[in-house]
């Protein structure tokens, strides 16, 4: 087939769907050094994207790709201009309000971490999401909301402001506010009545990704082996529920399936909270199961950049600085282009199981991720490789185990 006639053949719309956003991605990077504060250009955006899937022609690529650069550079700089409406407060003492929107975490130092979202500055409204650190007693959970005193500095990574060992002022708990996390309480406490520590914390990890009830011992030893994943909420840990109510319910009907697994995700999602590598999980298990309903497969090189596209869009400071995002979405791209590559390089049409595709999937994400883990954190652990294999293939086990001890004992 000679170019000419190359084209002007039709194109499918996912791999449309797929330049387009891979154009949003570079657009909202790029934004970064040439912000566009112009909204009239998504119009130009708009009208290319409905040319481009009006004619589905190959060449049409370019256009594609044109249409998401200039969505993601208006994206990009709508976000640049928003946070900057906080720089005013930098390096002054202020009041700060939020809602905790993550677990609260523990430093080296015995500091609570807190991430707040919905946040006023010395009573205005501020946008975005800090960063906060107190080393008060006070007790403090997932959804509260908190008002602190502090010297707030520039913000890192998606975060758009810092404060460091703040004053706590006040904490709100309002009744109901998050149920998923008080089931989720309420599991864990049946889970340890039953089982000692640290095994109850483990096998809670294990099932509700809460890492912050870990014993510190623990959790070193867990870091050092490369194993922290297991015991925070990922796609690993999504992915054996959804298999679990998938196989359980489709002897029934295709439907029932569908409906417990996403019952599952929307589920995991609300007692884990909305943390970047989890809202990367639950839309790409999502797009997946409802590509299986509907009996279409996606190819996994547009599904990584269409969820990386959507996510950015509703985030772009993941894009720009999110260590969780980014390790994430390499993790994932490692599992569903590589590992493939490998499994038929070594077995071909056959598929291997078990431990063998474990130890290949395992692979691939640790080759994948390792630039990211090398650069940021400057060490890797050599053990991380035989610890995944020898411990995932039981996680489920344990998942199960720890489910039936906070339930039926």
């Amino acid at each position: 087939m000679n170019i000419k006639n190359w084209r002007y053949k039709k194109l499918h719309s996912a791999f449309l769907i797929a330049w387009v956003s891979a154009g949003i991605l570079f657009g909202v990077w790029f934004s970064l050094f040439l912000p566009v504060f112009n909204i009239g250009i998504v119009f130009i955006s708009l009208c290319l994207l409905v040319i481009i899937f009006t004619k589905q022609k190959a060449y049409m690529f370019v256009l594609a790709l044109v249409a998401g650069l200039i969505f993601g550079l208006w994206r990009g700089g709508a976000e640049i201009l928003q946070l900057s409406t906080v720089q005013q407060f930098y390096n002054q003492k202020v009041v700060l309000t939020g809602k905790i929107i993550e677990d609260v975490s523990v430093g080296k130092k015995k500091e609570k971490q807190l991430r707040l979202k919905e946040v006023t500055i010395n009573s205005k409204k501020a946008y975005g999401q800090f960063w906060v650190t107190t080393q008060s007693g006070v007790d403090i959970k997932r959804s509260d909301k908190v008002t602190v005193e502090g010297k707030l500095k520039e913000g890192f990574g998606s975060f758009n402001g810092s404060v460091s060992f703040a004053k706590i002022i006040k904490v709100e708990r309002i009744k109901g506010e998050d149920t998923a996390r008080d089931v989720r309480d309420w599991f864990a406490a049946n889970v340890r009545e039953v089982v000692k520590e640290p095994q109850a914390s483990l096998g809670i990890g294990f099932l509700t990704g809460q890492r912050s009830t870990l014993p510190d011992s623990l959790d070193e030893q867990l870091r050092i082996v490369g194993l922290t994943h297991i015991v925070v909420a990922s796609g690993y840990n999504l992915t054996i529920l959804v298999r679990f109510a998938r196989r359980l319910f489709v002897r029934y009907s295709k439907y029932w399936a569908t409906v417990s697994a996403s019952v599952m995700i929307c589920g995991f999602v609300l007692v884990t909270g909305f943390s970047p590598s989890m809202s990367r999980a639950a839309l790409v298990t999502g797009l997946s199961l409802a590509a299986w309903y509907y009996g279409r497969k996606i190819h996994p090189l547009v599904l990584l950049l269409f969820a990386a596209a959507i996510t950015v869009l509703i985030n772009p400071s993941f894009l720009w600085g999110d260590i969780g995002w980014a390790l994430s979405f390499t993790a994932f791209a490692g599992v569903m282009l590589l590992a493939p590559l490998l499994l038929h390089y070594f077995w071909g049409s056959q598929k291997p199981r078990g431990l063998s595709q474990i130890l290949v999937e395992t692979t691939s994400a640790q080759i994948a991720t390792l630039p990211i883990i090398a650069l940021m954190f400057g060490k890797y652990s050599l053990l991380a490789l035989p610890a995944n294999l020898l411990v995932l293939p039981f996680v489920p086990l344990a998942m199960v185990l720890t489910f039936v001890a906070g339930i039926f004992w």
